[in-house]
């Protein structure tokens, strides 16, 4: 089973193909542009790349937030247009899921921080053992202090991964001294293959989304719903 991967949450841009034996091939991008410049050239060169035509492809996995608005939507919609035009299933990985498992190879708890702006992190906690990997918080947006409260809370080491940890790299130190691993920004990167993976795994699993109703995770409204709820 060929399985495309992408991920569009942040900044940066990533697309991924596995096999049931594994990596195919992966292409990161964080050069600044736009995910609707990139993602569909990305996936033609990805293919190019591996020697793999559109039509070998058996479901399409996207990282499903939370994320920024935009490129969770251009994601989506990136996905959601391929899987219907290739008539195959599409399933929405969460963004924090994909980035906790890139290191659950490590025993102990894990916390995926992506910067959410207005000085809060989109933060989720997993406990990973024996190389399985176990939600201990949800997903949620909150600011440093307070998700440093709620790690204090365990008094164990926890591992900090995601574009948050480079983001607030001062405050984790500060605020949780000792008790906090924090990854170069090099292996703290967004990936299409932990999401290309996962979503292989709930395709066999028969786990396959609605293609239409699929939307993305945003957790908290965008700027403008804000205003437009103000003003009601």
């Amino acid at each position: 089973m060929l399985v495309l991967g992408i991920e569009s949450s942040t900044p940066v841009a990533s697309v991924a193909v596995v096999s049931n034996e594994g990596l195919k091939g992966e292409i990161t991008l964080n050069i600044g542009l736009t995910h609707s410049e990139q993602l569909l050239p990305l996936i033609d060169d990805l293919f190019k790349q591996c020697r793999i035509s559109m039509d070998e492809i058996c479901g399409i996995a996207v990282a499903g937030g939370p994320g920024s608005f935009t490129g969770l939507r251009i994601g989506m919609a990136t996905a959601k247009g391929l899987a219907q035009g290739l008539n195959i299933p599409l399933v929405s990985i969460p963004t924090l899921q994909a980035l906790a498992f890139t290191h659950m190879s490590k025993s102990g708890l894990i916390s995926p921080v992506m910067n959410a702006r207005k000085k809060e992190v989109y933060a989720a906690l997993f406990r990973c053992s024996e190389g399985k990997i176990e939600q201990m918080m949800p997903d949620c947006a909150i600011s440093p202090q307070k998700w440093a409260d709620v790690l204090h809370k365990y008094n164990e080491p926890v591992l900090l991964t995601g574009d948050g940890v480079i983001a607030y790299k001062d405050d984790w130190q500060s605020l949780l001294g000792q008790q906090v691993i924090l990854l170069p920004s090099i292996l703290s990167l967004n990936s299409a293959l932990t999401v290309a993976w996962l979503g292989q795994e709930k395709l066999m699993a028969g786990n396959v989304d609605n293609l239409y109703e699929s939307k993305p995770i945003y957790i908290r409204m965008s700027e403008a719903e804000a205003k437009l709820s103000q003003c009601q």
